[in-house]
């Protein structure tokens, strides 16, 4: 016999009341983190995760039966999944309040992607069972020009936050050698992030360049420990600089976003500073609430200041002419891009026939 569902109830949220159904049923069960628990946390830190998604078309990854053991995410492979990205709003049953931006994808299709303009909307979109939210690099006013630079750090096998933490330390040194504001957080897991806002006036393409020519800098500054190379074969122990994360259509977990592990961790913002003292294990649902409340937003300032991408672009256009490199591969599910080199991971290549 299952257990008896508790009745739903109601949250204020600046004013809208929020209905939770459910509130009771654990989310995550190690920690013992109920529905209601997930949507308070994220009314606790409202300003945070608001100024990280506000305007932003939206993909929610969404755990309706919380994050347990038997619980698996569909994927392309195998869509079946228990857990699944949303990227288009439920035709039914969304309020008034709740708005909407349409993004256009690679392959040419649309969609209406929650576009949050206020906390009640994301404290609605939690109770569909949204852990994580994903918003894409643009405001819903300018869908095609990225106003946000993601460089992100992802350790390989061999590697860990803690090497993370040295490449993002010298991904600091370059932002300041440029006069740039970089905003370092947690991945929730064992990367970085770093946000660096940008004027909304180049492509997607443009950003993308942006992102593989800071990654190659890093790597000439770093040998042996940094990689741009985009076949997981070839990366060896070494921190990936994740340039394709700027491409269109591919998001990062928002600050203040909440990861399906099972200590429901938080891809946390943080100050320079403190970077290399962080333990990301200790950053989670349960004690993020104090933490915003002690120190509020430390990423309040990101959008003091947009910077202009032309040094990065320059960067890129003299390893093309100087050292020869070209663009680098676009993730599998991509239609060729103008530019892109052969999509063969090496390995195959070498076995395949000249001509083919």
């Amino acid at each position: 016999m299952s257990p008896s569902r508790a009745p739903a109830t109601e949250i204020d949220v600046d004013g809208r009341s929020v209905r939770v159904s459910n509130p009771d049923k654990v989310y995550f069960a190690g920690p013992g983190i109920t529905k209601r628990q997930l949507v308070e946390y994220y009314v606790s830190v409202g300003d945070g995760i608001l100024r990280a998604l506000r305007e932003r078309p939206t993909t929610l990854e969404r755990w309706p039966d919380g994050v347990h053991e038997n619980v698996k995410r569909a994927t392309r492979e195998d869509p079946h999944g228990d857990a699944f990205f949303q990227k288009r709003l439920p035709p039914k049953g969304v309020p008034e309040w709740v708005e909407s931006a349409r993004i256009a994808f690679p392959s040419g299709r649309t969609a209406d992607e929650l576009c949050p303009t206020e906390l009640a909307a994301v404290a609605w979109a939690a109770n569909l069972g949204t852990i994580t939210f994903h918003p894409w690099p643009v405001r819903r006013t300018d869908v095609d020009h990225p106003d946000e630079l993601r460089i992100d750090l992802d350790p390989q096998p061999g590697t860990g936050f803690a090497e993370a933490v040295t490449v993002a330390g010298e991904a600091h040194a370059v932002l300041d050698e440029l006069g740039w504001v970089g905003f370092p957080k947690t991945s929730g897991n064992r990367g970085v992030h770093i946000y660096v806002r940008i004027e909304p006036r180049w492509s997607f393409t443009d950003v993308r360049h942006a992102a593989i020519a800071f990654g190659r800098e890093l790597e000439r500054r770093l040998p042996g420990r940094v990689t741009t190379k985009w076949w997981k074969e070839e990366r060896g122990e070494e921190i990936f600089v994740d340039y394709n994360q700027n491409a269109r259509d591919r998001t990062i977990a928002s600050a203040y976003s909440v990861r399906p592990l099972p200590h429901a961790p938080v891809s946390a913002p943080v100050e320079w500073a403190e970077l290399p003292d962080v333990d990301p294990r200790d950053l989670t649902v349960l004690t993020m609430p104090a933490r915003f409340a002690e120190r509020g937003d430390v990423h309040a300032r990101i959008d003091d200041v947009a910077h202009d991408l032309t040094p990065l672009l320059e960067w890129y256009e003299r390893d093309e002419r100087e050292r020869g490199l070209e663009d680098m591969p676009y993730p599998p599910d991509y239609p060729k891009m103008p530019g892109e080199p052969r999509r063969v991971q090496p390995s195959r290549a070498r076995k395949e026939p000249a001509g083919e």
